[in-house]
């Protein structure tokens, strides 16, 4: 059965240490590619895909977060969720669910680029996700990615069902910061903050966790250097320049 969400969350309160001195004085998501904030794109993404809601969780440098917001045109409609204290991925998506509602939702990493595919990635996750799932998480090849990402995350099947990495393993797939998720993934986590992570291992415990591979460009965007370099080969997207390394 396919389904089609109304109702997405991006995460944004994180503090982007990585990404200083850039985020200093502002949230990363507001930090700019190619003269838009990273969460402008990942709202396109969302309204694209027919999302009317999207819960904002914002901690640092919240007013800021809340100004864009207030200043971008729906569609989507915007709700912003101050943390203090902040409640890590998962308890931020969990302290959002009376605004996502009880159907299926989008959660996208507000630091999340991607150039899609011939289909749309949301799309993409939308037509795996059956009755016999809780998740579907976008992951991209390691090998695809212009940074360091370490030893990867996840292995997968033929059939799309991800293995988390063994100690001293490497695995060719990131998470790529996109989920489609039911509210009851996130039933027996505890209040407060946690990790997204411990909800992902107790659906793969229970065999209701799949994965899809990312058919487009994604973007690892952790540091300046990172930022700068995603700068560069999006511009020669655009002009044609030989550094353009997907043709």
């Amino acid at each position: 059965m396919t389904v089609s969400p109304h109702a997405a969350m991006v995460l944004a309160a994180g503090f982007g240490t990585r990404m200083r001195p850039l985020t200093d004085t502002t949230a990363k998501p507001l930090v700019t590619l190619g003269g838009r904030a990273l969460l402008d794109y990942a709202l396109d993404h969302l309204a694209e895909a027919g999302v009317r809601t999207v819960a904002v969780n914002a901690h640092w440098q919240a007013d800021k977060v809340a100004d864009h917001l207030a200043r971008r045109p729906a569609p989507p409609t915007t709700v912003v969720l101050r943390e203090d204290p902040i409640l890590e991925t998962g308890g931020g998506v969990r302290a959002a669910l009376p605004v996502l509602g009880n159907d299926p939702f989008f959660v996208v990493n507000g630091d999340a680029f991607w150039v899609n595919g011939p289909i749309a990635a949301l799309h993409r996750l939308t037509a795996v996700f059956g009755d016999d799932v809780d998740g579907v998480l976008l992951v991209q090849r390691t090998s695809h990615v212009h940074a360091d990402v370490g030893f990867g995350d996840f292995a997968l099947d033929k059939w799309g069902v991800p293995r988390r990495r063994r100690q001293r393993e490497v695995v060719p797939y990131i998470y790529a910061g996109v989920q489609l998720i039911r509210p009851r993934i996130l039933a027996d986590m505890p209040d407060g903050p946690f990790s997204m992570n411990r909800a992902w291992d107790a659906a793969l415990a229970a065999g209701r966790l799949r994965a899809v591979v990312h058919d487009g460009i994604w973007f690892h965007l952790s540091t300046p250097p990172d930022l700068a370099e995603a700068e560069m080969i999006m511009e020669a997207r655009v002009t044609g320049d030989a550094r353009w390394p997907w043709r």
